[in-house]
Parts: structure tokens; sequence; C-alpha cells
């Protein structure tokens, strides 16, 4: 497997970012809510195998003071071969610098982010647009 890493949004095709986060499987994001929130992202990083897109995360930063990761997704067919976590320590790797790198996880991979040096944080708290669906997948308590 040879991977092309970019951060450039030129030659992203938002269907297949969007088609890439069902499969993961990270929900439905519209192709043009995520073109909006990449675009608004000050660092983001997109994996391609040969030309197909299969690995993709972005960070929400100020540039001195907290760097928010999300939106950290790989392809099924390239889970469990360690794109993850080159995921993760490139989007860590462009955090540097920030007081506090914040992310959450889906429910059940704690563990995963815990092995990048992430701990459980004890006072977030979150306002969903979806309340009910936040709580039914896990994210927020009833």
């Amino acid at each position: 497997m040879t991977l092309a890493w970019t951060d450039s949004l030129d030659a992203v095709d938002w269907t297949e970012l969007s088609d890439l986060y069902r499969k993961a499987p990270l929900g439905e994001k519209s192709p043009a809510r995520l073109k909006t929130v990449f675009s608004n992202s000050m660092f983001r990083r997109f994996a391609y195998d040969d030309g197909v897109l299969v690995a993709a995360g972005r960070a929400l930063a100020d540039g001195l003071d907290c760097s928010y990761i999300c939106d950290v997704a790989i392809l099924p067919s390239h889970q469990g071969r360690g794109l993850g976590n080159e995921l993760i320590a490139q989007l860590l790797e462009l955090s540097r610098g920030h007081a506090k790198i914040i992310l959450y996880a889906v429910p059940g991979k704690e563990g995963f982010y815990a092995r990048h040096g992430f701990r459980r944080m004890t006072t977030a708290m979150a306002i969903f647009e979806e309340p009910e669906k936040a709580v039914a997948r896990g994210y927020l308590t009833p």
C-alpha cells in the first residue's frame, strides 16, 4: 500500500469524502457540509491509495491555545493497517504548540486515542443539534 498524503482541498471530491464517512461508519455528512467544515479547519489530512480516498481527518485550531481533532475516518478496507495511527500522528504534529489538544471519540474507540496520549476529561460538555441521537449513539449521558 503506497499512500499519498495531502492537506490540499483542490482535488477533494466532496461526494467521495461523504461516502468515506458513511462507510467508516461515522454517519451521514453531506458533501456541502464537509466542504464548509474542512475549508474552515486550520489543519486537515487526506490519504489516497492509488487515487482512492481512504482516510481523512481535520483539526479546528486557533494557532496557540486549542486544537480540536475531529472527523477522523478510515475506509473499512484500510482499517487495521496502522492508517489511523498515522493520521492521528500527523494531526497531533500539526497541532503541536497548542496549550491543549481535544477530541471526542466514537464510543468504544477511547482506547485507541489513549494510546496517543489522550486522557478522559472530567468536565467536557456539549450541545448537540440532535441530542436524542447523541444519547442513543453513546456521545451524551441521558
